[in-house]
């Protein structure tokens, strides 16, 4: 049980250092690509994202390559450039934007390396020089019968 001067310090705190808090919105994002490692842009993505200053972090699902109708094309192309414009819909709907994504994961199914190419096509379509970090992860199969590739992703709003 916090002795009455903890209490008291905890409320100074709260007071003094609460509403500067509540009044930065001011929001960076720092790629970083260390000269040590390969430069990872060529192939659509960033080693790390150092985001600061924001209180507000999103968790976007998984999209898949389903259209708005539930159909999923049976072309890994498709199924990766319908993923994006879904994960695009759900920033749009948030009122974030791509710049604004810190992190994708990507999942592949039956992954070999001729998919790298659509792949990081899309990423750089959508995020252009402002690449997020990203893992993509080798699956057997995803959630839906024919479905062969999603993204999730977190993003940092203001």
């Amino acid at each position: 049980m916090p002795t009455a001067l903890q209490q008291i310090l905890g409320l100074l705190i709260m007071t003094f250092v609460s509403p500067a808090l509540a009044t930065d919105t001011t929001r960076t994002q720092t790629i970083v690509n260390p000269t040590a490692l390969f430069d990872p842009a060529p192939f659509g993505y960033s080693h790390a994202v150092i985001a600061s200053g924001s209180k507000r972090i999103a968790y976007l699902a998984g999209q898949g390559g389903a259209n708005s109708t539930g159909a999923l094309s049976p072309e890994f192309d498709r199924q990766v450039e319908q993923a994006f414009a879904n994960l695009q819909a759900v920033l749009d709907e948030m009122g974030a934007t791509s710049d604004q994504v810190t992190m994708l994961t990507i999942y592949v199914v039956d992954h070999d390396q001729s998919k790298l190419g659509p792949v990081t096509k899309a990423v750089q379509d959508m995020f252009g020089a402002a690449l997020p970090a990203q893992t993509l992860v080798p699956v057997p199969r995803l959630a839906l019968d024919g479905m062969l590739f999603e993204v999730d992703a977190i993003a940092v709003l203001d």
